[in-house]
């Protein structure tokens, strides 16, 4: 978009009803990716706020939980394209070598499951397409100026393959905790929280006929125990016709890929709430002690240092027995109280690492000159000092996230933090830990090599926005090395 038909004083959207097609096309597809979901999207929400709201003391709160976890039913019948309703692949054959019932066109499980597996990746990637797009449209169609810090920011990146590998790993792991109803071969309700609740057919070789049994007798059946020839290892079968992409966890025998990928829905939400809490609170506290000085930096060293002097992960063990019998604790099974402890315990590392570029920019001109014109001292951290250390904190946040997770991990193989039956990475660690050298290695070693290759993703990621925000990093080409950019990628 040229300068001469817009200008920098024109809202966005006059913008867009002035040029409203490629807006319409952009929104139209986004429809279309929404609808397709709508259904998984709708009941993941619901069933959250259900979870929490339960969490209230009261007869108010149980019976508003019972609203939302009934409203979560009714959206979890909406057909969606990633389903298992409609790409099933729990089934059963009738005979011996006969073709699979209910699976999806009568392929056997795993490829069913495969197929599901490869759909939602790829609606998922293009979702992230669909973003991708989006800025371009924004940046041909409606930006006011030809060129921004921002554009430099996500050039640089684009040359960051290191970068680029802890992105796309990232994003793996976000996929597989938001999809992870769909991706499980099998469902949570039916393989963890309530296996002996749930039924299904299969093919006894030995009366040569279709019968029913129990999940949870067919696990215990199942279980990879390190001895014996009832070890389910990775891409395996089991003799119920259940295919198990990780093989199966001892004793009750659970799915491990079921298993993990609900535990990395955990990880993910005490990651993301941890670590928004300590950015809020390192960023509060950055902009309070550069503005002011003084005693109020002062006070605030003396808290930090005192909280960072502290074994993080001793207190993380004494909060966590402290607070179990505290209503917090049952949201989430833990999972709220254990991100409210890492938030409380993390956020002087994140001040920290921000306390000397804020104290820098708190010293620039700019600054001093919105002081002497009288300007609120909130309006000038928010507008001149905020956007200087958000690329600081962008940084440092992505790589403590993997922190959290290991330090998560670690609480939960220790037999702290979340509550059984909720699933969590360190617990399938301490489940197999006494049979890594036998036949059920795979119960310990898949889980430990997920947990260091995103924690190792996150910390690249962090490596590219760090390299992609610092026009000096020698990340592709050195055009528009503007100081703006290392400002943290800030611009019009």
């Amino acid at each position: 978009m040229s300068q001469n038909s817009v200008t920098e004083d024109v809202p966005l959207l006059q913008r867009i009803r002035e040029n409203p097609r490629p807006a319409l096309i952009w929104g139209g597809i986004m429809a279309l990716l929404f609808m397709l979901e709508f259904g998984a999207v709708a009941t993941t929400i619901l069933g959250f706020i259900s979870s929490v709201i339960a969490a209230i003391p009261g007869d108010t709160g149980a019976s508003l939980a019972a609203a939302f976890k009934d409203a979560a039913a009714s959206a979890a019948q909406i057909p969606t394209l990633t389903s298992r309703e409609l790409i099933p692949n729990q089934g059963y054959q009738e005979s011996a070598n006969g073709p699979w019932v209910n699976t999806f066109l009568g392929l056997e499980p795993k490829w069913a499951w495969l197929i599901r597996v490869l759909l939602t990746y790829t609606y998922a990637f293009t979702f992230l397409a669909w973003v991708l797009v989006g800025y371009k449209v924004f940046r041909d169609n409606y930006r006011y100026a030809d060129w921004t810090p921002r554009d430099d920011v996500v050039r640089r990146m684009k040359n960051h393959r290191w970068g680029q590998f802890g992105f796309t790993i990232v994003f793996l792991f976000v996929i597989m905790a938001v999809f992870a109803p769909t991706l499980g071969p099998t469902t949570f309700d039916e393989n963890i929280d309530r296996p002996y609740e749930n039924q299904f057919k299969y093919f006894n070789e030995d009366t040569q006929s279709v019968q029913e049994s129990f999940v949870g007798d067919a696990n215990l059946m199942t279980a990879s125990r390190g001895a014996g020839s009832t070890n389910i290892q990775p891409w395996q079968y089991d003799e119920y016709g259940r295919f198990h992409p990780f093989g199966t966890m001892p004793t009750p025998g659970q799915d491990l890929f079921t298993f993990m990928v609900h535990g990395a829905r955990v990880s993910l939400f005490i990651g993301l709430v941890s670590i928004s809490l300590s950015t809020f609170l390192a960023a509060g506290f950055g902009l309070l002690t550069a503005y002011y000085k003084g005693l109020v930096d002062l006070a605030t060293v003396v808290a930090s240092d005192s909280i960072m002097s502290l074994p993080q992960l001793l207190i993380l063990i004494l909060l966590s027995v402290v607070f179990s019998d505290h209503w917090l604790s049952s949201i989430y099974n833990g999972g709220l109280l254990i991100a409210l402890i890492f938030a409380g315990t993390g956020w002087p590392f994140l001040w920290r690492a921000i306390r000397g570029p804020a104290f820098q920019v708190s010293e620039q001109e700019w600054v001093d000159a919105a002081r002497s014109y009288g300007q609120r001292s909130t309006v000038t951290m928010k507008k001149h000092m905020l956007p200087y250390i958000l690329g600081y904190l962008l940084i440092y946040g992505s790589m403590t996230l993997g922190g959290i997770i290991i330090g998560t991990s670690a609480l939960s193989f220790l037999g702290l933090g979340i509550s059984p039956p909720t699933p969590e990475w360190g617990s399938a660690i301490s489940a197999g830990q006494n049979y890594v050298t036998t036949d059920a290695w795979h119960v310990s070693l898949i889980p430990g090599l997920l947990i260091v290759l995103v924690v190792t993703a996150f910390n690249a990621l962090g490596d590219g926005i760090r390299d992609s925000l610092d026009p000096k990093s020698g990340v592709g080409d050195d055009t528009g090395g503007e100081a703006a950019a290392a400002a943290g990628g800030g611009g019009g």
